[in-house]
Protein backbone atom coordinates (compact mmCIF):
# COMPACT_ATOMS: atom_id res chain seq x y z
CA UNK A 1 0.00 0.00 0.00
CA UNK A 2 1.35 3.27 -1.10
CA UNK A 3 1.70 5.66 2.18
CA UNK A 4 2.49 8.80 3.20
CA UNK A 5 3.61 9.86 6.70
CA UNK A 6 1.51 13.14 8.23
CA UNK A 7 2.66 15.59 11.17
CA UNK A 8 0.16 17.17 13.33
CA UNK A 9 0.39 21.35 14.20
CA UNK A 10 -0.75 23.23 17.02
CA UNK A 11 -3.84 22.17 19.08
CA UNK A 12 -2.68 18.84 19.23
CA UNK A 13 -1.21 18.88 22.57
CA UNK A 14 -1.66 17.57 25.82
CA UNK A 15 -0.19 16.85 28.79
CA UNK A 16 2.07 13.48 29.26
CA UNK A 17 2.31 13.85 25.71
CA UNK A 18 4.97 11.52 24.63
CA UNK A 19 6.10 10.06 28.09
CA UNK A 20 4.93 6.05 27.24
CA UNK A 21 7.26 6.38 24.32
CA UNK A 22 9.88 7.78 26.72
CA UNK A 23 9.34 4.84 29.34
CA UNK A 24 9.25 2.05 26.45
CA UNK A 25 11.86 3.55 24.45
CA UNK A 26 14.96 4.63 24.73
CA UNK A 27 15.37 5.63 21.33
CA UNK A 28 12.25 8.14 22.21
CA UNK A 29 13.93 9.04 25.20
CA UNK A 30 16.89 10.15 23.56
CA UNK A 31 14.75 12.39 20.92
CA UNK A 32 13.52 14.37 23.95
CA UNK A 33 16.78 14.63 25.64
CA UNK A 34 18.15 15.85 22.25
CA UNK A 35 15.47 18.28 22.05
CA UNK A 36 16.28 19.48 25.83
CA UNK A 37 19.59 20.00 25.25
CA UNK A 38 18.92 22.03 21.66
CA UNK A 39 16.36 24.34 24.00
CA UNK A 40 18.95 24.03 27.37
CA UNK A 41 15.20 23.51 28.52
CA UNK A 42 13.71 20.49 30.25
CA UNK A 43 10.97 20.77 28.18
CA UNK A 44 10.56 17.37 28.27
CA UNK A 45 9.40 17.89 32.15
CA UNK A 46 6.66 20.47 31.12
CA UNK A 47 5.48 18.24 28.90
CA UNK A 48 4.99 15.34 31.19
CA UNK A 49 4.13 17.17 34.36
CA UNK A 50 3.98 20.70 33.51
CA UNK A 51 0.84 22.48 33.19
CA UNK A 52 -1.53 22.86 30.52
CA UNK A 53 -1.14 26.63 29.88
CA UNK A 54 2.36 26.51 29.94
CA UNK A 55 2.60 23.23 27.58
CA UNK A 56 0.15 25.37 25.12
CA UNK A 57 2.41 28.72 24.64
CA UNK A 58 3.30 28.99 21.40
CA UNK A 59 7.24 28.93 21.93
CA UNK A 60 6.67 25.47 23.91
CA UNK A 61 4.06 23.85 21.63
CA UNK A 62 5.75 23.85 18.66
CA UNK A 63 9.28 21.99 19.40
CA UNK A 64 7.11 19.94 21.89
CA UNK A 65 4.99 18.59 19.17
CA UNK A 66 7.79 18.27 16.75
CA UNK A 67 9.87 16.22 19.51
CA UNK A 68 6.47 13.96 20.28
CA UNK A 69 6.38 13.45 16.00
CA UNK A 70 10.20 12.53 16.50
CA UNK A 71 9.82 10.17 18.69
CA UNK A 72 7.62 8.40 16.76
CA UNK A 73 9.68 8.43 13.78
CA UNK A 74 12.62 6.88 15.48
CA UNK A 75 10.67 4.11 16.98
CA UNK A 76 9.23 3.37 13.57
CA UNK A 77 12.89 2.94 11.91
CA UNK A 78 14.59 1.44 15.04
CA UNK A 79 11.89 -1.30 16.09
CA UNK A 80 10.34 -1.77 12.70
CA UNK A 81 13.54 -0.72 10.33
CA UNK A 82 10.23 1.32 8.70
CA UNK A 83 13.22 4.08 7.64
CA UNK A 84 11.80 6.69 4.70
CA UNK A 85 12.68 6.44 1.38
CA UNK A 86 11.58 3.25 1.61
CA UNK A 87 8.22 3.85 4.07
CA UNK A 88 6.32 6.35 2.30
CA UNK A 89 5.84 8.16 -1.02
CA UNK A 90 5.87 11.91 0.49
CA UNK A 91 5.79 13.51 4.06
CA UNK A 92 3.77 16.39 5.27
CA UNK A 93 2.63 18.31 8.31
CA UNK A 94 0.38 20.62 9.55
CA UNK A 95 1.47 24.40 10.10
CA UNK A 96 4.50 23.66 12.21
CA UNK A 97 4.30 20.37 11.55
CA UNK A 98 5.99 20.85 8.02
CA UNK A 99 9.39 21.39 10.23
CA UNK A 100 8.34 17.80 12.18
CA UNK A 101 7.91 16.28 8.22
CA UNK A 102 11.09 18.03 7.16
CA UNK A 103 13.29 16.83 10.05
CA UNK A 104 11.86 13.08 9.31
CA UNK A 105 12.69 13.58 6.07
CA UNK A 106 16.12 14.26 6.69
CA UNK A 107 16.14 17.70 5.56
CA UNK A 108 16.88 19.62 8.77
CA UNK A 109 18.66 18.23 12.11
CA UNK A 110 16.69 17.32 14.93
CA UNK A 111 18.21 20.16 17.20
CA UNK A 112 18.05 23.07 14.38
CA UNK A 113 14.40 21.87 14.02
CA UNK A 114 13.63 22.56 17.58
CA UNK A 115 15.35 25.74 17.87
CA UNK A 116 13.71 26.94 14.76
CA UNK A 117 10.47 25.68 15.90
CA UNK A 118 11.28 28.01 19.36
CA UNK A 119 11.65 30.80 17.42
CA UNK A 120 9.34 30.55 15.33
CA UNK A 121 6.82 30.22 18.49
CA UNK A 122 8.24 32.95 20.22
CA UNK A 123 7.95 35.50 16.34
CA UNK A 124 4.91 34.34 15.82
CA UNK A 125 3.53 35.21 18.93
CA UNK A 126 5.44 38.75 19.48
CA UNK A 127 4.09 39.53 16.01
CA UNK A 128 0.79 40.96 17.32
CA UNK A 129 -0.06 42.52 20.67
CA UNK A 130 -2.69 40.19 22.43
CA UNK A 131 -6.31 40.62 21.67
CA UNK A 132 -5.43 42.40 18.46
CA UNK A 133 -6.12 39.11 16.74
CA UNK A 134 -8.14 36.08 16.24
CA UNK A 135 -8.68 33.08 14.72
CA UNK A 136 -12.21 30.82 14.47
CA UNK A 137 -13.39 27.81 12.34
CA UNK A 138 -16.08 28.62 10.39
CA UNK A 139 -18.49 25.40 10.49
CA UNK A 140 -20.03 24.00 6.92
CA UNK A 141 -18.55 26.43 5.17
CA UNK A 142 -16.86 25.89 1.96
CA UNK A 143 -13.22 27.44 0.91
CA UNK A 144 -14.33 29.79 -1.67
CA UNK A 145 -17.52 31.20 0.86
CA UNK A 146 -15.09 31.70 3.85
CA UNK A 147 -13.12 33.77 1.89
CA UNK A 148 -15.89 35.86 0.37
CA UNK A 149 -17.02 36.31 3.92
CA UNK A 150 -13.71 37.25 5.49
CA UNK A 151 -12.92 39.98 2.69
CA UNK A 152 -16.77 41.29 3.33
CA UNK A 153 -15.74 41.50 6.99
CA UNK A 154 -12.19 43.32 6.26
CA UNK A 155 -13.38 46.74 6.42
CA UNK A 156 -10.18 47.67 5.75
CA UNK A 157 -8.74 45.47 8.69
CA UNK A 158 -6.63 41.82 7.57
CA UNK A 159 -9.25 39.08 7.68
CA UNK A 160 -8.46 36.21 5.52
CA UNK A 161 -8.77 32.13 4.92
CA UNK A 162 -6.19 30.81 6.90
CA UNK A 163 -6.59 27.09 6.96
CA UNK A 164 -8.01 24.99 4.66
CA UNK A 165 -8.83 22.04 6.59
CA UNK A 166 -11.70 19.75 5.69
CA UNK A 167 -14.56 20.41 3.40
CA UNK A 168 -17.07 22.24 5.68
CA UNK A 169 -13.89 23.62 8.03
CA UNK A 170 -12.25 26.60 6.97
CA UNK A 171 -10.46 28.48 9.97
CA UNK A 172 -10.27 32.56 9.01
CA UNK A 173 -7.76 34.57 10.88
CA UNK A 174 -7.48 38.74 10.95
CA UNK A 175 -7.82 41.87 13.16
CA UNK A 176 -10.30 40.69 16.42
CA UNK A 177 -12.96 43.07 14.78
CA UNK A 178 -12.76 41.71 11.42
CA UNK A 179 -13.18 38.02 12.88
CA UNK A 180 -16.02 38.89 14.57
CA UNK A 181 -17.60 40.46 11.76
CA UNK A 182 -17.21 37.13 9.58
CA UNK A 183 -18.83 35.11 12.55
CA UNK A 184 -21.63 37.30 12.28
CA UNK A 185 -21.86 37.59 8.34
CA UNK A 186 -21.83 34.06 8.39
CA UNK A 187 -24.56 33.89 10.45
CA UNK A 188 -26.23 35.70 8.49
CA UNK A 189 -25.68 33.99 5.39
CA UNK A 190 -26.91 30.78 7.28
CA UNK A 191 -23.54 29.39 8.04
CA UNK A 192 -25.06 28.98 12.55
CA UNK A 193 -21.70 27.35 13.56
CA UNK A 194 -18.84 29.19 14.31
CA UNK A 195 -16.30 28.65 16.77
CA UNK A 196 -13.92 31.56 18.11
CA UNK A 197 -10.54 29.57 18.49
CA UNK A 198 -8.57 29.73 21.64
CA UNK A 199 -5.37 30.95 20.21
CA UNK A 200 -2.95 33.49 21.34
CA UNK A 201 -1.98 35.25 17.75
CA UNK A 202 -3.77 35.00 14.65
CA UNK A 203 -1.75 32.60 12.64
CA UNK A 204 -1.17 32.65 8.95
CA UNK A 205 -2.06 35.63 7.92
CA UNK A 206 -0.29 38.95 7.17
CA UNK A 207 -0.37 40.27 10.12
CA UNK A 208 2.46 37.50 11.00
CA UNK A 209 4.86 39.31 8.70
CA UNK A 210 6.90 40.54 11.51
CA UNK A 211 7.83 36.77 12.37
CA UNK A 212 7.92 36.01 8.58
CA UNK A 213 10.64 38.57 8.28
CA UNK A 214 12.43 36.66 11.54
CA UNK A 215 12.35 33.41 10.35
CA UNK A 216 14.04 34.28 7.10
CA UNK A 217 16.79 35.41 8.88
CA UNK A 218 17.04 32.25 11.23
CA UNK A 219 16.07 29.89 8.28
CA UNK A 220 19.13 31.48 6.51
CA UNK A 221 20.91 30.23 9.59
CA UNK A 222 20.25 26.59 9.01
CA UNK A 223 22.12 23.83 7.06
CA UNK A 224 18.80 22.43 4.90
CA UNK A 225 19.09 19.50 2.70
CA UNK A 226 17.22 18.13 0.02
CA UNK A 227 14.56 15.55 2.21
CA UNK A 228 15.08 11.98 1.10
CA UNK A 229 11.28 11.93 0.00
CA UNK A 230 9.30 14.81 -1.06
CA UNK A 231 7.82 17.46 1.54
CA UNK A 232 4.02 18.40 0.36
CA UNK A 233 4.08 22.26 1.13
CA UNK A 234 1.60 23.61 3.00
CA UNK A 235 1.59 26.70 0.87
CA UNK A 236 1.30 25.36 -2.13
CA UNK A 237 -0.11 21.58 -1.63
CA UNK A 238 2.68 20.22 -4.29
CA UNK A 239 5.32 18.26 -3.31
CA UNK A 240 9.23 19.84 -3.62
CA UNK A 241 12.17 18.34 -2.77
CA UNK A 242 14.69 21.00 -3.34
CA UNK A 243 16.34 22.80 0.06
CA UNK A 244 16.39 26.21 -1.62
CA UNK A 245 12.60 26.19 -2.81
CA UNK A 246 11.98 24.38 0.96
CA UNK A 247 13.59 27.39 3.05
CA UNK A 248 11.54 30.01 0.64
CA UNK A 249 8.36 28.18 1.33
CA UNK A 250 8.65 27.91 5.11
CA UNK A 251 8.95 31.82 5.44
CA UNK A 252 5.82 32.09 2.83
CA UNK A 253 4.06 29.94 5.13
CA UNK A 254 4.12 31.97 8.01
CA UNK A 255 2.05 34.30 6.57
CA UNK A 256 0.12 31.87 3.80
CA UNK A 257 -2.59 30.19 4.18
CA UNK A 258 -2.39 26.34 5.26
CA UNK A 259 -3.99 24.45 2.37
CA UNK A 260 -4.49 20.84 3.98
CA UNK A 261 -7.41 19.53 2.10
CA UNK A 262 -5.73 20.05 -1.08
CA UNK A 263 -2.30 18.89 0.26
CA UNK A 264 -4.58 15.31 1.30
CA UNK A 265 -6.05 15.42 -2.10
CA UNK A 266 -3.02 15.64 -4.04
CA UNK A 267 -1.11 12.98 -2.40
CA UNK A 268 -4.25 10.49 -3.81
CA UNK A 269 -3.97 11.67 -6.77
CA UNK A 270 -0.32 10.79 -6.47
CA UNK A 271 -1.33 7.61 -5.51
CA UNK A 272 -1.25 7.62 -1.82
CA UNK A 273 -3.83 4.79 -0.18
CA UNK A 274 -3.15 5.54 3.48
CA UNK A 275 -1.96 8.46 5.73
CA UNK A 276 -0.30 7.20 8.86
CA UNK A 277 -0.21 10.73 11.32
CA UNK A 278 3.20 10.21 13.30
CA UNK A 279 2.68 12.37 16.72
CA UNK A 280 0.44 13.48 19.20
CA UNK A 281 -3.45 13.24 18.76
CA UNK A 282 -5.64 12.23 15.99
CA UNK A 283 -6.57 15.12 14.65
CA UNK A 284 -5.46 15.38 11.12
CA UNK A 285 -6.48 11.51 10.50
CA UNK A 286 -9.95 12.50 11.54
CA UNK A 287 -9.28 15.33 9.30
CA UNK A 288 -8.68 12.85 6.50
CA UNK A 289 -11.96 11.19 6.84
CA UNK A 290 -13.85 14.16 6.29
CA UNK A 291 -11.59 14.74 3.40
CA UNK A 292 -11.94 11.41 1.26
CA UNK A 293 -13.24 8.09 3.14
CA UNK A 294 -11.27 6.22 0.70
CA UNK A 295 -8.02 7.20 2.39
CA UNK A 296 -7.13 4.90 5.21
CA UNK A 297 -6.14 7.01 7.98
CA UNK A 298 -4.29 5.86 11.25
CA UNK A 299 -2.54 7.69 14.25
CA UNK A 300 0.55 6.74 15.99
CA UNK A 301 1.20 8.17 19.37
CA UNK A 302 1.73 5.33 21.25
CA UNK A 303 3.67 1.68 22.06
CA UNK A 304 0.75 -0.17 21.24
CA UNK A 305 -0.31 1.99 18.37
CA UNK A 306 2.90 1.68 17.27
CA UNK A 307 3.58 -2.57 17.75
CA UNK A 308 -0.21 -2.97 16.21
CA UNK A 309 1.11 -0.83 12.99
CA UNK A 310 4.24 -2.65 12.80
CA UNK A 311 2.66 -6.43 13.17
CA UNK A 312 0.32 -5.40 10.30
CA UNK A 313 3.07 -4.47 7.74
Amino acid sequence: MTRALIFPGQGSQSIGMGKALADAFAEAKDVFAEVDEALKQNLSKLMWEGSTEDLKLTENAQPALMAVSMAVIRVLDKQGKFALPAAAKFVAGHSLGEYSALCAAGSIMLSDTARLLRKRGEAMQKAVPVGLGAMAALIGVDLAAAQEIADAAAQGEVCTAANDNAPGQVVISGHTAAVDRAIAIAAERGFKRSVKLPVSAPFHCSLMQPAADVMQDALGDVDIKNPVVPVVANVTAQAVSDAATIRDLLVKQVTGSVRWRESVLYMKEQGVAQLVECGAGNVLAGMTKRIDKEIVALSLSSPEEIDIFLKSL
